[in-house]
């Protein structure tokens, strides 16, 4: 649109009103560039543990949430001893989303605000957490800091509240999931008991929850040690460019998706690649990529080549096949905190103080 006006309509602007329009238009677009690669200097906030009999807020910041899913989440939270108290709009649906903007982001806002709440989970992820960002009081956050766990698309709430409000969230299971005995027992040991070090070892082989049979493997051996972020890889490329976008310097990095080809992992992958400083990272730990292999008859290159091809040169340790995300042994992650992974011994360690 500037060219054309400047082009067409040269005639009406003298030389000085040009400058001052240039150094206006500037001064506007530099307001809504993203801030790319922000190192976090806010210190760390560490909520308290989640004890039995805590009062759990329910809300749906994402997708829509059906009444069997809602059902599902009341009986796992009760199974596991919590109180639960619902978002007031944690039953609306508009369209693909779980309500309007404002309505997620006031059961948001009231789940940290309410001094009666302890702990804000999140019932399901989908789409649209992105949509909240940029209108979240992270101070609010900060000063009021519990438990917030969830998974998927809650990747990017997890990372907004690292980076504006210093809060160590939860990468863990979302309230209407399942919670077999492995995954009650990851969640427990990170978010609900005092433990110096909590290590879990690779899913050695197996089905991936798609029917799909996958082996671990190491891309890069070696041990990495470092501030644990990441969560699914589609969200941490959606936020690349933006004013959230992760960072991966020295970091030990965590990510894994679900449903997707090879050609969009390796997408998604390059888009981290070009876009932000994971080349800059400690280490990477990768989940299983649930149902990532090509299809019958796809052109594709397999799931582990694709891997190989865009970690494989980045001179860190990358492992293949940790328990966390879309697969049915999940473990917590605690944003921020320290971890260590050993390709050797085949370990990912939380150093949980």
């Amino acid at each position: 649109m500037q060219t054309v006006l400047t082009v067409e309509r040269r005639k009406f602007f003298s030389i000085s009103s040009r400058a001052a329009l240039a150094g206006l238009s500037a001064s506007v677009l530099s307001a809504f560039r993203p801030v790319k690669g922000r190192k976090t200097v806010m210190s760390l906030v560490r909520p308290d543990r989640l004890r039995v009999g805590a009062r759990v807020a329910l809300i749906a910041p994402a997708s829509p949430v059906t009444e069997e899913k809602i059902t599902k989440a009341l009986g796992n939270l009760a199974m596991l001893g919590y109180a639960v108290q619902e978002g007031k709009f944690l039953r609306v649906h508009n369209g693909h989303l779980a309500g309007t903007d404002a309505q997620r982001l006031e059961d948001l806002h009231w789940a940290f605000s309410d001094p009666l709440i302890d702990a804000v989970w999140c019932v399901r992820g989908g789409y649209g957490c992105t949509r909240l960002l940029p209108m979240i009081d992270y101070a609010l956050i900060r000063k009021n800091p519990k438990p917030f766990i969830g998974f998927s698309d809650v990747t990017a709430l997890h990372h907004a509240f690292l980076q504006r409000s210093g809060l160590s969230t939860y990468h863990g299971p979302v309230a209407g999931g399942d919670f077999p005995e492995a995954t009650l027992r990851h969640f427990n040991a990170i978010v609900s008991e005092v433990s110096a070090a909590y290590t879990v070892p690779l899913i050695k082989s197996g089905e991936d929850g798609t029917g799909e049979v996958f082996q671990s493997f190491v891309i890069t051996p070696g041990k990495a040690q470092g501030a644990l972020t990441g969560g699914n890889l589609a969200l941490l490329a959606a936020m690349t460019g933006t004013p959230f976008q992760p960072v991966f310097k020295d970091k030990l990095v965590f990510m894994e998706d679900i449903d997707e080809s090879p050609y969009r992992i390796d997408r998604m992958l390059t888009q981290l690649l070009q876009g932000t400083d994971l080349r800059e990272a400690a280490g990477i730990a990768l989940g299983v990529f649930a149902g990532c292999s090509p299809k019958p008859g796809m052109l594709s290159m397999s799931l582990q080549d694709t891997l190989r091809d865009r970690l494989g040169a980045l001179g860190i340790p990358v492992v293949y096949g940790f328990p966390f995300g879309h697969v049915a042994h999940q473990m917590t992650f605690p944003m921020g905190v320290l971890g260590e992974m050993d390709s050797t011994a085949g370990t990912l360690t939380i150093f949980n103080t």
